[in-house]
């Protein structure tokens, strides 16, 4: 590892803790400047901001790696998650966004939906905030395991020996430094960080495949039809209606995600949501461009240089390392960090806000001062990330695999709930409480018995959000109706 790579992460650990600093200085004093950034975001910062902590590592380890392994088929996962995210911003964002300032000016979703649902409250607050700290927990240890092979592949033998592995030593250096600015600056600090990463990710991603094709150390990456690989840039190859299926409904998956909704709920003003939009969903579509190309033109320059890589997932760290000036190396490695740490940060607050709001608040300290919140809220984001931490400590655990159970586990069981709960006034609290359990455990039961692998008597797998997804729809649409008052009967 070169001197120049080590100063450039340097900088890059310095800059975020240092954005930690300047906002624990301008929101932290009050629960609302601690979890939403006193609802005072710009739009710009919320989209990113958004971006970012959904992209997470998966943008740059994940997605490249299944491109890399199977070819543009794979492609199919980021066009069901563009769709999603712009149909999330057009029917989420506005709504939740003024609905949950006008009811009891909630601060989580969990609370939101009990102020939503008066008669239900107790129930939706303890089993959402059970599902979001479980479920964000197996979702944050998706982004060490990323830390964790970063460090493992570029940084091996040259970190101090402290007792253990590259890849552990990783996970609790990425760990300590999100913990630092998250604990100390709150929503803010995450949304600023997120604003910068989200920033460094997008050059990068759009930097990388084309050096790789262009660029003076890409010149013996040829042509990508170099793959020797029938249909490696086929959009159908071998795609079944299952695995169609399966990678397109991905996008079902952003109606149920607190850590990037909670970005709507944090923006200034409902009038700049469509301004926010704008910003974000054309800063996705750069970054899942650039992501696609790094796994396709990865593979042609693989191909043409007779190089191995035994880890699919590590593509975009092997071609940092071999392509670029260590300056840049470091730039790009900073840029894989940011996707990681940007998604983490923003699990670790929302699941530390759910902790505060959603037990401690209800059943210890009701009264709880503002100052004791907070405190609260960050003794909980660390217990999360320790949990986080011993889930990801198995170093064969990939990255695209943990965040798709946890992906699937909070878009069935939130996204159904947060659409009706947004737009079906006849809803019903006994529905909404159907439907949360009905979406989590048809996805737990669902990978409990391996039918995302291969469906009874077939070959092929389907994705699990797919029947969570329906079967909490149908179960809030079925319970609601059944629990519904009768109007009261009209008098002469």
């Amino acid at each position: 590892m070169e001197t120049g790579t080590l100063i450039s992460l340097a900088l890059y650990f310095i800059a975020m803790i240092g954005i930690g600093l300047w906002a624990w200085k301008r929101s932290t004093d009050t629960s609302e400047g601690y979890l939403l950034a006193g609802r005072n975001l710009h739009p710009a910062v919320a989209a990113l901001s958004a971006g970012a902590s959904d992209m997470s590592g998966w943008l740059l380890l994940g997605l490249p790696g299944a491109l890399y392994a199977a070819g543009l088929v794979e492609a199919w996962i980021g066009i069901g998650l563009f769709i999603g995210a712009l149909v999330n911003w057009v029917v989420v964002a506005p709504r939740l966004r003024k609905q949950t300032e006008d009811y009891g000016n909630a601060l989580t979703i969990p609370e939101f939906l009990a102020n939503r649902f008066p008669d239900k409250a107790v129930a939706l607050r303890v089993i959402s905030a059970l599902i979001v700290v479980v479920f964000f927990a197996v979702y944050t240890a998706a982004g060490l395991v990323g830390g964790g092979k970063l460090f493992e592949t570029s940084f091996a033998g040259l970190l101090p020996d402290v007792g253990m592995s590259d890849y552990m030593l990783g996970i609790w250096i990425t760990c300590l430094v999100v913990l630092a600015y998250t604990m100390v600056g709150g929503f803010l600090a995450v949304s600023l960080t997120d604003f910068v990463q989200g920033c460094i990710m997008v050059v990068a991603l759009v930097l990388m495949p084309l050096v790789v094709m262009f660029g003076a150390g890409g010149e013996g990456g040829g042509s990508l039809t170099d793959v020797p690989v029938d249909g490696f840039l086929s959009l159908t190859q071998g795609l079944t209606l299952l695995g169609f299926i399966s990678a397109v409904t991905w996008g079902l998956g952003y109606f149920g995600q607190p850590h990037i909704i909670v970005r709507f709920m944090a923006i200034d003003t409902v009038e700049k949501v469509k301004t926010a939009r704008n910003i974000g969903m054309s800063w996705m579509g750069v970054a899942l461009l650039g992501s696609i190309g790094i796994g396709i033109a990865g593979r042609a320059y693989v191909e043409r240089n007779g190089l191995v890589v035994e880890d699919p997932e590590t593509i975009f760290i092997v071609l940092a390392n071999l392509l670029f000036h260590p300056l840049i190396t470091g730039f790009l490695l900073a840029a894989l960090l940011a996707a990681i740490m940007s998604t983490i940060s923003s699990q670790l607050l929302v699941a530390s806000s759910s902790l505060t709001e959603d037990f401690y608040k209800l059943f210890f300290r009701k009264q709880a001062s503002e100052r004791e919140s907070v405190n609260v809220g960050r003794v909980c984001v660390a217990l999360v990330a320790l949990a986080a931490i011993w889930i990801s400590s198995d170093p064969e655990s990939k990255v695209l695999g943990l965040v798709s159970n946890a992906w699937a586990g909070f878009g069935a069981a939130f996204g159904p709930l947060v659409i009706l709960s947004l737009t079906w006034k006849k809803m019903t609290g006994a529905g909404a409480v159907a439907g949360l359990v009905t979406g989590a455990g048809t996805v737990a039961a669902w990978i409990a018995l391996g039918w995302n692998s291969a469906l009874p008597g077939m070959d092929a797998g389907l994705y699990e959000i797919v029947p969570g997804f329906i079967a909490a729809w149908l179960a809030i649409v079925l319970v609601s109706k059944a629990t519904a008052k009768a109007p009261a009967p009209q008098t002469a």
